[in-house]
Parts: C-alpha cells; structure tokens; sequence
C-alpha cells in the first residue's frame, strides 16, 4: 500500500537502518580485533549482488589514537 501512495515505506526504511548497523558493528569489531582504538574515514557502500539481494558495506582506516 505504501509504493502506490508514496511516502516513506517504513518495512525498507527499518530493514536498511539495521542492515547499516550491521555492518557498521561489523566494523567496529574488526577494527577492535586489530587492536585499533578508532576508525576514520568511515564510509558506506552497497551493491546489487544479484536480483533482490544487496550487500551492504561499511569501511574505514582503523587506528590508534594516543
């Protein structure tokens, strides 16, 4: 019903804002095991891998801050 009337369609919305903490967490922890203390240069990417399914990236340059 929400395609055809428009407006925000909240089933994508919340399936992409947890696709996007996902990866995001995914991140953190690889960064973590790496002994890194923060990230920079955070960005996202997503790819059409086939029809109906994405991948979802989310990358940076881990680091250690003194």
């Amino acid at each position: 019903m929400q395609t055809i009337i428009g407006g925000n369609i909240t089933l994508f919305t919340s399936l992409c804002e947890r696709t996007r903490n996902d990866s995001f967490e995914l991140m953190v922890k690889h960064a973590e095991e790496m002994g890194a203390n923060a990230i920079v240069g955070v960005r996202y990417d997503a790819n059409e891998v086939m029809q109906g399914v994405t991948e979802v990236l989310c990358y940076g340059t881990a680091v250690v801050v003194e």
